[in-house]
């Protein structure tokens, strides 16, 4: 039955104290029954997933042994990296794009059904594993439709009040050569929900990773993208230590 769907999958087993990561926009999927009146096409553009995230959390799982918790329904939907009282959790338009099935949609029923599972399980699960380093993974478009502001950066560490995860890993990655940004394209005070709930609200240290998506399009570069940030995460936990 659709109403009994997961808004999340699972791939991996989270060893005591390992490195776990979490993907809210991993999936441009929207249930049968929802309607949001957009062009299909839109499905597959950034509005609507974080494009490469899945490959790429995937291969951190089957290769790097880093379990994932990834989200199986769209932003669009309901945007599982957002509180529950912002506007901007059932999307009425996104860079430009009204999305008319939001627009007077029932929140509390995509809360209901979407929301609080994901959350509800990603708590059980992470307080379960008890995670030396969580990997928040995101992706970026390297343009928005609505800016003409340059995205040059290749890969960006977000962090709202604990950056201790973070500043480690800004050094990783520019180690390797690339250019890093950090609380960009957006700052991770403004938007850092899930990070927000599950990792600073209980003391877990974080890497909030956008990559960018151009970088994260096709199978060999989700690849290489997966072996980077699970080496650099490793890095990071050990310098935690």
């Amino acid at each position: 039955m659709i109403h009994e769907e997961l808004p999340y999958r699972r791939i991996g087993e989270p060893g005591h104290r390992g490195i776990v990561c979490v993907a809210d926009h991993a999936s441009n999927h929207v249930p049968a029954d929802i309607e949001l009146g957009i062009a299909t096409e839109l499905l597959d553009e950034h509005i609507a997933i974080d494009i490469g995230v899945e490959g790429v959390a995937e291969r951190m799982a089957h290769r790097h042994g880093i379990a994932a918790h990834l989200a199986t329904v769209s932003r669009l939907v309901c945007d599982l990296h957002r509180e529950e009282d912002n506007p901007a959790v059932v999307p009425q338009s996104s860079d430009g794009h009204v999305v008319p099935g939001n627009i007077g949609a029932n929140v509390e029923a995509r809360l209901e059904r979407f929301h609080r599972p994901y959350h509800t399980a990603l708590g059980t699960w992470l307080k379960d594993a008890n995670p030396s380093l969580i990997v928040s993974l995101h992706s970026f478009t390297p343009k928005l439709a609505t800016s003409d502001d340059p995205r040059p950066w290749e890969v960006a560490l977000l962090y709202n009040q604990d950056d201790r995860a973070a500043r480690h890993a800004i050094r990783l990655f520019a180690d390797h050569g690339l250019v890093v940004g950090e609380n960009e394209p957006y700052s991770g005070k403004q938007l850092n929900a899930t990070m927000n709930r599950h990792a600073e609200a209980h003391g877990r240290p974080y890497l909030a990773l956008e990559l960018r998506q151009d970088l994260i399009s096709n199978r060999a570069d989700q690849s290489r993208w997966a072996g980077l940030v699970a080496d650099v995460a490793n890095g990071v936990a050990l310098a935690l230590q």
